[in-house]
């Protein structure tokens, strides 16, 4: 298995002239990757990081400069932020010519972590855990769909009457998804030469939907791998004339997008699952453990929504017999709850079904550490678990709108003694904004419905 690369190793490829550029990479708010290209040759001689504008943590998603923000505004000139590699993320990009990744850390110019970076945000539930002698390991399963029309040509088409991949639901079919082999199959080879561990692909439950697993590990380097994920198979996609989208729900009439998160806590000093115990409920065998920090993250879920569902669309996904929760029920082995418990002993885990494949993944597992934390400082214990359909039988707790998640994210005392007020206020206003700029469209629907006869 493919593993990623020390400094040595960059240097030996470089000097063999395997290597002649490296990618410096961070997420903004959305999860994209942002960053810079440099020489080999010029990073190996100073591979202390490079800078960038300190904008990026307060554009929106046509790069224009948001006000209102403390961070950083006009008032303050707009100055630059380091992005300094964390050398464990090293590795090759094998569908790009020549070419080495690294994500970095940003810091300020006194190398003070920024606390509203992603990976800041992760990073400080994690030592949080650590304080408790708890590391958390994790997993994202990540939907996307798939096109025969190209990024090019699906933005001139003003992304109308797109070409799906496959013409058929194809969840589980072989026939089906052997037509898109040729990007599936791409996929997970460079994933995997790339040292992201892969599982497995299969087809999903829309036309052209198709579901990418990767191997799970700590939560930090989950969060990479599936940014990295993301990276690959739109980069991949476009070298092959085709398109890929990570939207929540990309069609109306077809199911979401989703990002299961798996969850489990172990110990930092006996390296056991901790979630595993001797309590039976509902033919699980759990710890207290388990049962708390369950019950944190459902007792917080509602205040915490915008973590896991980031966009105007990913509330939409959120539909009864969609395959996504409406409700934050908990069930062993049950797709109709928000939290399902799968697994047993060691790989006794929670899987929340919760975000859309548009989530941040820092952001999506940071507020899952927050919750589970408090639950188990709080001893929080988790309702009885659900029996049945949670469509059906369980009033749906959500957030119907980002707007209203919003809301309740910004007045959370839990959210501001977890993360900071500085974090909470940031991107409150990104995601008050987020709303606001879709509030202010007028959309195909509405030309549609009124154009002719309003």
């Amino acid at each position: 298995m493919a593993e990623p690369w020390s400094q040595n190793q960059l240097t030996v490829a470089t000097e063999a002239g395997l290597v002649d550029t490296i990618i410096l990479a961070f997420t903004d708010h959305y999860g994209r990757l942002m960053g810079k290209r440099l020489d080999t040759e010029f990073f190996l001689e100073d591979p202390s990081g490079t800078h960038a504008c300190d904008y990026l943590l307060t554009v929106d998603m046509e790069m224009e400069p948001v006000e209102g923000y403390d961070f950083s505004n006009w008032d303050l000139g707009y100055g630059d932020l380091h992005l300094t590699p964390d050398m464990n993320t090293l590795r090759p990009v094998p569908w790009l010519d020549r070419t080495a990744l690294v994500l970095c850390d940003l810091v300020t110019h006194d190398e003070t972590p920024i606390s509203v970076g992603p990976r800041s945000i992760l990073r400080k539930q994690i030592q949080r855990l650590r304080n408790l002698g708890l590391e958390a390991k994790a997993a994202s399963e990540l939907e996307y769909f798939l096109y025969r029309t190209s990024y090019h040509d699906a933005v001139t088409a003003d992304y109308r009457n797109l070409e799906p991949a496959g013409w058929y639901v194809e969840d589980y079919h072989l026939l089906q998804g052997a037509r898109t082999e040729d990007l599936n199959g791409a996929f997970r080879r460079h994933l995997k030469a790339m040292a992201v561990p892969v599982e497995s692909t299969k087809g999903e439950f829309g036309r052209g939907q198709h579901e990418l697993n990767i191997k799970w590990c700590d939560a930090l380097e989950m969060a990479d791998r599936h940014v990295l994920l993301k990276q690959c198979v739109k980069e991949v996609a476009d070298q092959h004339g085709a398109s890929a989208t990570f939207m929540a729900k990309p069609h109306d009439g077809e199911a979401g997008s989703s990002a299961h998160m798996h969850l489990s806590l172990w110990s930092t000093e006996h390296k056991i699952n901790v979630f595993a115990g001797n309590t039976e409920v509902a033919g699980l065998q759990v710890s207290d453990t388990f049962l708390n920090f369950l019950g944190g993250w459902l007792a917080h879920l509602e205040e915490l929504m915008p973590c896991f569902a980031p966009t105007v669309n990913s509330y939409k996904r959120y539909k009864s017999q969609s395959w996504a929760p409406t409700s934050g029920a908990w069930s062993p082995d049950n797709r109709t709850a928000g939290f399902r418990i799968v697994g047993e002993g060691p790989s006794l885990r929670i899987e929340c079904r919760v975000p859309g494949a548009d989530v941040n993944p820092y952001l999506g597992y940071a507020a899952a550490i927050a919750a589970g934390i408090d639950g188990i400082q709080s001893e929080i214990t988790a309702p009885a678990p659900l029996k049945g359909d949670a469509y059906q039988s369980v009033p749906s707790v959500l957030p119907s709108t980002l707007s209203k998640a919003v809301n309740n994210f910004e007045s959370s005392v839990f959210a501001r003694e977890a993360f900071g007020n500085d974090v909470v206020d940031h991107y409150s206003h990104f995601w008050r904004n987020e709303a606001a700029a879709f509030d202010s469209a007028v959309t195909d629907w509405e030309h549609r419905r009124y154009f002719e006869r309003i």
